[in-house]
């Protein structure tokens, strides 16, 4: 490759002016590093580079209009979008250096280290299995839902092994900023497992063609691997559900082609647990804005986090549609709490763990007690390879290997799945009983059918006012007013400000369409806009489609030679329905609010899952239409339960993690005194 060519190539990729453009912003360097780990980009671009012959004696303006001649080719959009990673992405990854491009668009990371935090290192090594084959209950999954259920039946008496795939993490070991392979972007990698390389799952398109993806890759469905899973590293609103999320079926009726029903109880029975959870993993805000709960029995323990430069701007917006807001509700620490420091609000909380472990979940709360205890044997780098039954039906353990490979089989009298909804639908249907040959629980093919997430509603502002700070975590206002009540639209979902997006994200997705992502007209725009940029987007409350699904692919099978998750189906046309008019109610907040130009597509069908998945073992009172009891039993099987999102009937209009949470607490409470 022409060297001298290719950077005069990237040079008007991201100009110089009165900041220096793509070569002193380190974009060279970056591209060294990306071509020696993909060289069919390197063939690629060098190939499009070899169409620009003379290119380094024209003028600027020339070589301006030599590039928009290709601007649509592959080779130069990859090329443009490699320019930005080197020039807006972390020093860490090679380009960026002193983090130049950051003080030119006005992003500060805050971070106690510098701009890529502590040194790399890829978590603390594997717990081993204490060779102890008896328990009181194995748990499967160190998540939201599996954490809790440790901690509470471990404080109640009983002899637990937590059995968990991932690594014990924390920002200490795990805090490395890289802004291109985390939870919120991960381009080439994320920064828990699972690994790679070894864990794939099979993508079924809408042309019943077959993908191979690894886990950071598109339509994976991926959660983190690791002590604490999502929780460890998300953006942590902490939402109850709407009191008529509960009994969807019942106001709306069934739409044709859903599996749309209401929860086997109300709002009234989770309210005692959702307190709970608030009070015991950590939550600040202001219970009394909530009007969609109705009445609390308790505020939150910590106060709200300060305001975004967004909150007055979309209040003003709200109050000129005639609208409510709300305070979104967090588990991160408003304030010192439990041995813990409060959020020092830096510019990276979704996707990263929490510098000053402010950020409230499984691993620094539940887990932890858990282990206080004594009797809670933790096992990390374990992956569990099948539920053993006996001839009745009763679970008599499970079969898992350790880090080094050597498998186990351990026994108890009660055994918790909580490995999220795809994992655990997974593990049921890999099961397999002479009783019930298609896997545990799914005589009636309902295991791994009705997956859902959460389709997101998004819309972009401009405005001329400071809307979008660098000061973590920056969501700060919310509506909750399109959660119900619209007129022909079943459900909705809430409207929210963002998080904090670092400058890649930024570039990646914020740009309005028609702008080139080149030029100085791009670079004007990061430097000028950064701060004047406002995204609102939420969750809507899908309609289950009982053809969104997890099933297995016994072709294609992972390190331990299981066969894989295969993801098929997509949302109901009831989801994109309701997605299209929140979208649009969002677009009217930001119009409202004073934007002088709004853009973002609705949203379109797809297969759902992603960081909020639900409903593959979902809870009912009639086992043939449900895969538990509403405790979370699975039928047919005294002993064997269910405890993460897959439970969940339907998943809200709101992000469902305290939903999980509460539903542990509730239903390990009931574990406890039963066993």
């Amino acid at each position: 490759m022409d060297r001298t060519l290719l950077n005069a190539v990237i040079e008007r990729i991201v100009p110089a002016d009165a900041d220096g453009g793509a070569v002193a912003l380190g974009a060279p360097g970056y591209l060294e590093r990306h071509f020696a780990e993909h060289p069919s980009d390197a063939v690629l671009i060098a190939d499009g580079l070899g169409k620009l012959s003379g290119f380094t004696e024209l003028a600027a303006e020339a070589q301006d209009a030599a590039l928009g001649a290709v601007d649509g080719e592959a080779w130069f959009r990859l090329l443009c979008e490699l320019v930005a990673e080197g020039v807006y992405a972390d020093p860490g990854n090679g380009g960026n250096p002193g983090a130049a491009s950051w003080r030119i668009v006005g992003y500060e990371h805050r971070l106690p280290e510098g701009p890529t935090g502590p040194e790399r290192r890829d978590g603390q090594p594997p717990r081993p299995f204490s060779g102890t084959p008896d328990y009181d209950v194995i748990i499967v999954g160190a998540g939201a839902g599996g954490g809790v259920a440790a901690g509470v039946l471990a404080e109640a008496g009983k002899h637990v092994l937590l059995l968990e795939r991932g690594l014990l993490r924390d920002y200490a070991d795990s805090g490395h900023r890289d802004h291109l392979r985390n939870h919120r972007l991960a381009l080439y990698g994320h920064n828990t497992g699972p690994d790679l390389e070894g864990n794939p799952r099979v993508l079924v398109d809408a042309l019943s063609v077959e993908h191979v993806l690894r886990p950071h890759e598109n339509g994976y469905q991926n959660l983190a691997a690791a002590v604490g899973s999502g929780t460890l590293v998300y953006g942590a609103q902490a939402w109850r559900f709407h009191r008529d999320d509960f009994r969807m079926a019942s106001l709306y009726g069934v739409p044709e082609g859903s599996s749309l029903v209401d929860w086997p109880f109300g709002y009234d029975e989770l309210a005692p647990w959702y307190e709970r959870a608030e009070w015991e993993i950590g939550v600040s805000g202001r219970g009394d804005a909530h009007s969609h709960e109705g009445p609390r029995a308790r505020d939150y323990p910590m106060p709200s986090l300060p305001e975004s430069p967004a909150a007055p701007v979309l209040r003003r917006g709200a109050a000129a549609l005639g609208i409510e807001t709300t305070r979104p509700p967090l588990a991160i620490n408003s304030q010192p709490r439990d041995g813990r420091a409060g959020c020092i609000r830096c510019g990276t909380c979704v996707g990263f763990p929490c510098p000053s472990n402010a950020k409230n979940g499984t691993q620094n709360t539940m887990i932890e007690r858990a282990l206080a205890t004594g009797r809670c044997n933790l096992v990390t780098g374990a992956m569990v390879l099948r539920v053993e039954t006996d001839g009745a039906g009763k679970a008599t353990g499970v079969v898992f290997c350790d880090s080094s490979g050597r498998q186990h089989s351990v026994r108890a009298k009660a055994v918790v799945l909580a490995g999220g909804a795809i994992e655990t639908a997974r593990l049921l249907l890999n099961s397999p009983s002479a009783r019930e040959p298609a896997g545990l629980g799914n005589n009636h093919d309902l295991v791994g059918r009705n997956l859902q997430g959460h389709v997101y509603a998004t819309a972009y502002g401009l405005f001329e006012d400071v809307v979008h700070g660098s000061v973590g975590p920056g969501v700060s206002i919310a509506t909750t007013r399109y959660n119900h009540g619209n007129p022909g639209v079943i459900g909705g979902g809430m409207l929210a400000d963002d998080f904090v997006q670092p400058p890649i994200i930024f570039w990646k997705n914020v740009l309005p369409p028609g702008l080139p992502r080149w030029g100085q007209a791009a670079k004007d725009f990061m430097r000028d806009n950064f701060h004047h940029v406002l995204r609102v987007a939420g969750p809507v409350h899908e309609i289950p489609s009982p053809e969104a699904r997890v099933r297995i692919a016994p072709h294609v099978r992972d390190k331990w030679n299981v066969p894989v998750a295969m993801l098929s189906g997509s949302v109901h046309p009831e989801t994109v329905r309701t997605a299209g008019y929140v979208h649009q109610k969002a677009h009217e907040w930001l119009q409202a609010s004073g934007a002088v130009k709004t853009w973002g597509s609705a949203p379109k069908p797809g297969l759902s899952g992603g960081q909020h998945q639900a409903g593959t073992c979902r809870m009912g009172t009639d086992p043939t239409n449900s895969v538990t009891d509403a405790h979370g039993r699975v039928w047919g099987h005294d002993n064997l339960f269910v405890s993460d999102g897959s439970l969940h009937p339907t998943n809200g209009g709101f992000n469902p993690v305290l939903t999980i949470l509460a539903l542990a607490f509730r239903n390990a409470d009931h574990l406890a005194r039963s066993i």
